[in-house]
């Protein structure tokens, strides 16, 4: 249970809050990082925070607004809810529902009354009156939903930047990485801590926890070489295959594997992490066919734990050019969305380009530029 809160309205009059967050790329330790696994045996993965086409994609403004309520409005949906009773904001725990990331965020910093430190108001309405008027919150997600780049863990982080500074919570970046895992077990989609923290924090990374409760999550930053500007969009490929598989069924067969104590899941997923260690290493040494062996030892690993993970819609696209790659994975939890794709060479990578852009696999693949993130989570004020 998360501490109880006393909101306040920490806005000049006019302020704006804007909370914006860079995608997730995973280049190895995947599951490692989801209970009961890493309570019990610890997690490890290996990500970087990227910006996608020179912008951070997820992003929310909030602001305040005259009528006491809460409004939520998603502009890449283009769909808006208004919120005027606790009734109406407790209803989180139905995931389908366009804003229930939205609503757990109101919860946790202190708008329902059992995360109200002193329970005193008798309405919402009472509440909001109280702090100094509603609340209006914007968002923003410039990827699609079932991408494999975290957004909807990176969604609920900035949801929660952004209200824990208009509320003058003070929340620190840990304290968002633990304050996102609460709210995913309120919204019932569970999941790891890895989409938070790979861009909570900035840059690339190894980040672990240890065996226990409550996970801190300890960093090692890498050197940022091989995805430079000459490597990043040039070697290094970004491409979305326009198809989805959202994670929670994936999830929910997996965990139970680890609750069975499985003996071929828990060896699989403890080499997933001593793999992402392998690709730490490369990136440590600057060592670009190091590293491609390794996530190609990645994405062996990711399909031996899930066979759905590499479905023949996905399969064939890096099929059509696989003389020009020295190794492809899925992001996430795989099944869909982007692929990152390690061509042989730059002339390689000219090759690969060419042949999805003239002939894509659908109206919705395309490429993206990416760039490393070298400030992770930002909160700002306009």
């Amino acid at each position: 249970m998360t501490a109880a809160l006393r909101p306040r309205n920490a806005l000049r009059p006019g302020e704006t809050i804007w909370g914006r967050g860079p995608a997730r790329i995973e280049l190895g330790g995947g599951w490692t990082d989801t209970p009961p696994y890493c309570i019990e045996h610890g997690g490890k993965v290996l990500n970087l925070a990227a910006d996608l086409n020179g912008q951070p994609p997820i992003q929310v403004f909030a602001k305040l607004s005259a009528r006491p309520e809460l409004v939520m409005r998603s502009i890449d949906l283009g769909v808006e809810e208004r919120v005027r009773t606790y009734e109406e904001l407790d209803t989180f725990s139905q995931p389908e529902r366009a804003f229930a990331l939205a609503k757990a965020a109101f919860a946790l910093a202190g708008f329902l009354p059992r995360f109200h430190a002193t329970h005193q108001f008798s309405s919402l309405e009472e509440q909001l009156l109280d702090f100094g008027g509603g609340i209006e919150l914007s968002l923003l997600s410039a990827v699609p939903k079932g991408s494999g780049l975290g957004t909807s863990s990176i969604l609920a982080a900035a949801l929660l930047a952004a209200l824990g500074d208009l509320c003058g919570l003070g929340w620190d970046r840990n304290v968002l990485f633990s304050r996102t895992l609460a709210l995913e077990q309120m919204v019932t989609t569970g999941g790891g801590w890895q989409d938070q923290a790979g861009a909570i924090f900035r840059g690339i990374k190894i980040i672990e926890t240890e065996p226990g409760m409550a996970q801190k999550p300890v960093l090692r930053w890498l050197p940022q070489h091989l995805f430079g500007p000459e490597n990043a969009n040039r070697s290094i490929l970004l491409y979305y295959t326009g198809i989805t598989r959202f994670a929670k069924n994936i999830l929910a067969e997996i965990v139970r594997g680890i609750f069975l104590n499985s003996p071929a899941q828990l060896d699989r997923i403890a080499e997933i992490g001593a793999n992402a260690e392998l690709a730490g290493a490369a990136i440590q040494k600057c060592d670009y066919p190091m590293l491609a062996g390794a996530i190609r030892r990645s994405w062996q690993l990711n399909q031996v734990l899930d066979s759905g993970t590499n479905p023949p819609a996905v399969q064939q696209i890096p099929e059509r050019v696989r003389d020009f790659l020295a190794a492809v994975k899925l992001l996430g939890a795989g099944g869909g969305g982007y692929l990152l794709m390690f061509a042989k060479d730059e002339q390689a990578a000219a090759h690969i380009k060419k042949e999805l852009m003239d002939r894509p696999p659908n109206p919705r693949a395309r490429f993206a530029e990416s760039s490393v993130s070298e400030t992770g989570m930002q909160v700002t004020r306009s």
